[in-house]
């Protein structure tokens, strides 16, 4: 069984825009690293801006999306909570939206790495002051 790990917009920004600086490095990366991708509903919008230069790239994240090259974990209204509390609590990082969700997502599956091109990974701790690891750092 594949071990899980969250993905940020970053990589997925990265691993369909052709021309970002960071698609060969994470073309690389994901290709020799056996992992089932989690994100959520916010990140894969984040994305889907992103690449609003390509209805291609667009259409080609939606369907790895559709094949289960990612694994979207839900975010209620329940979380809500949750989310302002983070976002007062790294206000001066700060933190965004998305980022908000994949801590609630590590928060509820478990999972305790991530894929990022972002350093704001390293500052976000879950309860208990746990780190989400960055396989990519």
């Amino acid at each position: 069984m594949l071990s899980s790990v969250l993905i940020d917009a970053g990589p997925l920004i990265a691993l369909f825009d052709r021309d970002d600086k960071y698609h060969k490095p994470m073309l690389e990366f994901i290709s020799r690293t056996p992992y089932r991708f989690v994100s959520t509903t916010a990140v894969l919008t984040e994305v889907s801006h992103m690449l609003d230069f390509s209805i291609n790239a667009q259409i080609d994240l939606l369907e790895w999306v559709l094949n289960k090259g990612i694994i979207l974990e839900e975010i209620e209204e329940d979380d809500m909570a949750r989310i302002i509390d983070l976002t007062r609590k790294y206000a001066d990082v700060p933190m965004d939206f998305a980022d908000a969700t994949l801590v609630v997502a590590a928060e509820r599956t478990g999972v305790r790495s991530i894929i990022s091109i972002d350093s704001d990974f390293d500052i976000y701790r879950l309860p208990g002051k746990v780190r989400i690891r960055n396989l990519f750092a």
